[in-house]
C-alpha cells in the first residue's frame, strides 16, 4: 500500500459520476425502493407545475420495454439557452446536479423537489432518457445516454441534443427513461407501488386527473378526487366505524402558506394524522402538526367549557385525549420549506406552527359554533372522556408497576438474559418466542453484546386493546422494561438499550402472528424505534441440506430448489425446521445469530398510511375486510415446496 499521498490522488467527479458512483447518497437504495425513485423524481417534477396553477393532467405509462414515461400539460421545461452554462434548458434539468427553477420564489411559489437533483439523477441511473417539450408552438425532442467506454461508464451524455422537431398547439413535457440495469438488480416496476403512490399524490392535489397505464397487462385507471383530502380521509375510514359523516374539512391561507385539513372519529383507539408539505409525507410531523394539535386542544376545550360538559369530577382534559380514534389529513404548501434531516420526514420551520395554529383555530371554532355542528362536538368530547379515564388508570398502572419495580427490575429476573456491555451502540436484544429456543439462544449467543429475552406466551394484539389493557400484559411490559425507552408519550430514545432489537420467532404461522403482533406493538406504541431503524427481524433456516460433505441452509423454497437442483446426481438429507427449538446452539447462532453469517430484515417505515392501513386490517377487529381481502387474493392451490419434494422422493422409492 503506498504511503504518498497528494493532489494527484483526490478523485474529482464530474458531472453525474458522482450520482452513479453513489447512488445511495441520492435514491437512498439500488434495490425496488431506489428504482422507484427515479420514477418519483420525474413525476414530482410534473406535480410542482400543477400545484402552482399549470396543467391539470399527468399520464404515467409502464411501457412493455421495460421503460416509463411520464407527461404533463404544464409550462414545459425552458428550451432556451442558459446565460451562463450556453446550454439548452433542458440539458441543464438533465445533466447538472443543483440545477432548476425551484431555488427562487418567481417560479414557484410551492415545491417540493428542493434540492434541484431530482431528474438529473433519474438521468444518470438510466440506460437511456429521452425528452419531448412543447412550448410556445414548438416541439422539442432531446436524447441521454449513459455510454460505456473502456470499461468505465459515463453518465447522462447528450447523444441527441436538444433540437425543434415540429410545430404543435400543445404544451407540456413527455420523459421516457430506462432504468440501468447495471445499476438495479432489477428494473420492473411495480404497478401496485406506483398506483399507490399516484392515488396519494392525487388526493393531496384536489382536481388533478391522473392516468395510469401499464402496456405489459393492459391495465389502465384514472385518478381523480375532486373532494382532495377530505375524500382522502373517507377512503382512510372505509374499514372503520366513523363516529360521524361528512369528515370536518377546513382551508385557508396565511402569509403565503396555504393550509387544508380534514378530520374524522373513529371507533378505535389510535390517533393517526398523516402530514403534508408541497405534497411531500412527513411522518415524523413537525412544526405543521404541533400547530394542528394546540388548536385542535384549545378549540375543543373552549367548546366543552361553552357547554358545560366538563364537571368537577370529570379527569381533565390533555391533548391526547381529544386525539383518540382521530383520523386527519394536514396538507400545507408554503415557500422554503426546512426539513430536518436529509429524509425530509419532519418539517422544521418555524413560522409553519402558528400559521397552521392560526388557520385551525379559526376553522374548527368556526364549525363547531355552528348550531347543525354542535351534536359533532358532544361526540368527540364524550369519547374525549373515555379517553381521559382511560389514560388515568393507565397512569395508576404505570405508577404501581413503577413501585413495584415490575417493569425495571423483578419482572425482569429470571426472563432477561441481559449481556455484558453497557454500550447500547453495539448491544442488541432477541426477542426470542418460546422457554425451549429462548434457553438454545442463551447458550449459544455471545454474552458481550447479545441479550435474549424469551416470550412465555404469545402477546396481546395492542391494535385491538385500550392502552391500559396493552400495559396489563405481561408480556408486553417485559418487553418494555427490556428496551428502556418507555412508551407512547413517555418514550425517550436517548434511553434506548439495544441498538438492534432483534424478533427471532419460528418460521411458521405462528412465528409469524407473533411477529405481526410485536410490530404493531411497536408500530402503535414505540414508533421511532421503527423509523430509527431499530427494529429487525431474524430469518432462522427453513431448510437443512446434508451430503457426506457439507450442510447447507436453505433460507427460502428458491434457496432449497437452487441447492437441491445442484445436487441430482448425489445423496442427501433434507431437514425442515418447524422451530427455533429443533436446532443445536452452534446450528442457531452459525444460521441466525452470528453477526458475521446472518440474514436479517430491517423494518422501515415508507409510508406511514399504507402501513396504517395494513395493520388496521390484519390485527383490527373488523372481520369482514380482511375476509374479502384474503378471498380476492389467497392462492388456496399452492403446494408447498418442502411437501412437493416429499412426494416427489416417495414416488422415486
Amino acid at each position: 500500500m503506498a504511503n504518498n499521498y497528494d493532489s494527484k490522488d483526490l478523485i474529482v467527479l464530474e458531472g453525474l459520476d458522482a450520482v452513479r458512483m453513489r447512488p445511495g447518497m441520492y435514491i437512498g437504495t439500488t434495490g425496488p425502493k431506489g428504482l422507484h425513485h427515479l420514477l418519483w423524481e420525474i413525476i414530482d417534477n410534473a406535480v410542482d407545475e400543477v400545484a402552482n396553477g399549470y396543467g391539470n393532467k399527468i399520464e404515467i405509462t409502464l411501457h412493455k420495454d421495460g421503460t416509463a414515461s411520464v407527461q404533463d400539460n404544464g409550462r414545459g421545461i425552458p428550451v432556451s439557452p442558459h446565460p451562463k452554462l450556453k446550454i439548452s434548458g433542458v440539458e441543464v434539468v438533465f445533466t447538472q446536479l443543483h440545477a432548476g427553477g425551484k431555488f427562487g420564489d418567481n417560479n414557484y411559489k410551492y415545491s417540493g423537489g428542493l434540492h434541484g437533483v431530482g431528474a438529473s439523477v433519474t438521468n444518470a441511473l438510466s440506460r437511456y432518457l429521452e425528452v419531448t417539450v412543447c412550448k410556445d408552438g414548438k416541439k422539442y425532442f432531446a436524447k441521454f445516454e449513459s455510454i460505456e467506454k473502456n470499461g468505465k461508464i459515463k453518465s447522462g451524455v447528450p447523444v441527441e441534443h436538444l433540437h425543434e422537431v415540429g410545430n404543435t398547439k400543445e404544451s407540456g413535457t413527455y420523459v421516457r427513461f430506462l432504468p440501468d440495469d447495471r445499476v438495479f438488480k432489477d428494473i420492473r416496476f411495480d404497478y401496485d407501488i406506483v398506483q399507490e403512490r399516484l392515488k396519494e399524490t392525487a388526493f393531496l392535489n384536489k382536481g388533478l386527473h391522473i392516468e395510469l397505464i401499464d402496456e405489459r397487462t393492459n391495465k389502465r385507471e384514472t385518478l381523480c378526487y375532486e373532494g382532495g383530502i377530505k375524500d382522502y380521509v373517507t377512503s382512510l375510514t372505509m374499514d372503520r366505524r366513523p363516529l360521524f359523516v361528512p369528515p370536518i374539512y377546513i382551508e385557508n391561507e396565511v402569509e403565503d402558506t396555504y393550509v387544508t385539513l380534514a378530520m374524522q372519529y373513529v371507533d378505535n383507539y389510535n390517533e393517526n394524522i398523516f402530514s403534508y408539505v408541497n405534497n411531500i409525507p412527513t411522518p415524523e410531523g413537525g412544526t405543521h402538526e404541533v400547530g394542528f394539535k394546540t388548536a385542535l386542544t384549545k378549540v375543543l376545550n373552549d367548546f366543552a367549557k361553552k357547554h358545560n360538559l366538563i364537571k368537577e369530577k370529570d379527569v381533565a382534559f390533555i391533548g391526547d385525549d381529544f386525539r383518540e380514534g382521530l383520523v386527519a389529513v394536514l396538507s400545507i404548501k408554503m415557500k422554503n420549506v426546512q426539513f430536518e434531516g436529509q429524509t425530509k420526514t419532519k418539517l422544521g420551520n418555524v413560522e409553519a406552527r402558528a400559521r397552521v395554529e392560526q388557520v385551525c383555530s379559526q376553522g374548527l371554532t368556526e364549525f363547531f359554533n355552528t348550531k347543525k355542528n354542535e351534536n359533532i362536538g358532544n361526540i368527540i368530547i364524550e369519547k374525549a372522556k373515555g379517553a381521559a379515564r382511560v389514560r388515568a388508570a393507565a397512569k395508576r398502572a404505570k405508577d404501581l408497576t413503577r413501585a413495584k419495580n415490575s417493569i425495571e427490575g423483578s419482572m425482569l429476573i429470571g426472563k432477561l438474559a441481559s449481556c455484558t456491555s453497557r454500550n447500547p451502540d453495539i448491544n442488541e436484544i432477541f426477542i426470542v418466542e418460546g422457554d425451549s429456543a429462548g434457553g438454545t439462544a442463551k447458550q449459544g449467543r455471545d454474552r458481550y453484546f447479545q441479550a435474549i429475552l424469551p416470550l412465555r406466551g404469545k402477546p396481546l394484539n395492542s391494535e385491538k386493546k385500550r392502552i391500559d389493557q396493552v400495559l396489563a400484559n405481561e408480556e408486553i411490559r417485559t418487553i418494555i422494561g427490556a428496551i428502556g425507552t418507555g412508551i407512547g408519550e413517555d418514550f425517550k430514545l436517548e434511553n434506548l438499550k439495544y441498538n438492534k432489537i432483534i424478533i427471532l420467532s419460528d418460521a411458521d404461522q405462528d412465528g409469524m402472528h407473533i411477529r405481526c403482533i410485536l410490530l404493531t406493538f411497536f408500530f402503535r406504541y414505540m414508533r421511532p424505534l421503527i423509523t430509527n431503524g431499530n427494529i429487525y427481524c431474524g430469518m432462522p433456516p427453513l431448510y437443512k441440506v446434508k451430503t457426506k460433505d457439507k450442510e447447507v441452509y436453505c433460507y427460502t423454497d428458491e434457496e432449497l430448489a437452487e441447492v437441491t437442483n445442484s445436487l441430482k446426481n448425489k445423496n442427501y438429507t433434507l431437514q425442515r425446521y418447524k422451530g427455533l427449538g429443533e436446532m443445536s446452539t452452534e446450528q442457531l447462532w452459525s444460521t441466525t445469530m452470528d453477526p458475521s453469517k446472518r440474514n436479517l430484515i430491517r423494518v422501515t417505515l415508507e409510508d406511514v398510511m399504507q402501513a396504517d392501513k395494513e395493520i388496521t386490517l390484519w390485527m383490527g377487529d373488523d372481520v369482514a375486510p380482511r375476509k374479502d381481502y384474503i378471498n380476492k387474493y389467497a392462492n388456496f392451490n399452492k403446494i408447498d415446496t418442502f411437501d412437493k419434494k416429499l412426494e416427489d422422493e416417495d414416488k422415486n422409492e
